[in-house]
């Protein structure tokens, strides 16, 4: 897409003053207690499965500032006490991003100023909002699954196309095949080179009115392939739509346990730690079949 025609999209997607003029939620206020009960129905197994990343104490080039994790209490003092230090945006933890996270032209979402942002927290839109958590139906788009491969190459954008064909195909989660790869070619500077959404699907995600979006990377493709916009799915998102983004979610074990199940979707369950005026919470959200 061309730069102007991703900038006019936080005009023509907004939904600033949707859910009224103090809301911290955005499209989470898409996800009524009636959504919620209908969820429920889904659960037919009984099977449970984490989509998070184990929180990774070791350094790589996708991982730069690594969770500090320092015994405390030990055999030497006769009990065990641990402390954790986590800077949960990255390439490497699995968190949900709080609205306040990204800025354009000097506003957040819903037109709050970028000075509620302070040395103190954020005084709107933290992540302490999201306290009551997520409860709602899931569904997995699994696209290397879709275009017959183990994982998309870092930097292979995906398109409206590709959604709707894995939407007919499970019946919102972006399954790229991050760890996979990973696995078979070792880590990478995630921010040089990322499979993921191309700006174009930004659309779509507001078309189908999508209330919380999740990826195995960080739902936009990198590079964007947008001149002077780096990340046009954080940025738009974010900011136009009030979409919390969950970002290095582990995606592989929930496509296998779709696979045995027959079927993409699910109940999914997050609960962001309640960390007042916080701008992301680490997450372990868990989907049940």
């Amino acid at each position: 897409m061309a730069t102007a025609d991703v900038v006019a999209l936080h005009t023509d997607l907004s939904n600033w003053g949707r859910w009224g003029p103090d809301d911290q939620l955005g499209a989470l206020n898409l996800i009524t207690p009636a959504i919620t009960a209908a969820a429920t129905a889904t659960v037919r197994s009984g099977r449970t499965v984490s989509c998070a990343r184990p929180l990774n104490t070791e350094p790589a080039p996708d991982n730069p500032v690594p969770v500090a994790h320092h015994m405390i209490g030990t055999a030497t003092e006769g009990w065990g006490a641990d402390y954790f230090a986590i800077a949960p945006h990255g390439f490497a933890t699995s968190h949900i991003d709080a609205l306040c996270h990204i800025f354009y032209e000097g506003r957040l979402f819903n037109g709050y100023d970028t000075g509620t942002v302070t040395a103190h927290g954020a005084t709107r839109l933290g992540i302490h909002q999201l306290h009551n958590g997520i409860v709602t139906r899931g569904v997995l788009l699994d696209i290397p699954a879709l275009r017959g491969v183990d994982a998309l190459e870092p930097g292979e954008p995906i398109f409206p196309e590709d959604l709707e064909a894995a939407e007919e195909r499970a019946g919102l989660h972006a399954r790229t095949g991050r760890w996979s790869w990973r696995d078979t070619h070792g880590p990478w500077e995630l921010a040089a080179r990322a499979a993921g959404l191309d700006a174009a699907c930004l659309a779509w995600l507001r078309a189908r009115d999508v209330a919380t979006l999740g990826s195995d990377a960080v739902s936009d493709v990198l590079p964007s392939r947008v001149e002077r916009v780096a990340m046009p799915i954080h940025e738009i998102a974010i900011v136009a739509l009030g979409l919390h983004l969950m970002d290095n979610l582990d995606l592989d074990a929930l496509a296998a346990a779709c696979a045995a199940e027959g079927r993409w979707e699910f109940l999914f369950v997050v609960a962001p730690l309640v960390l007042r005026r916080g701008t992301a919470s680490p997450v372990n959200p868990i989907a049940v079949f």
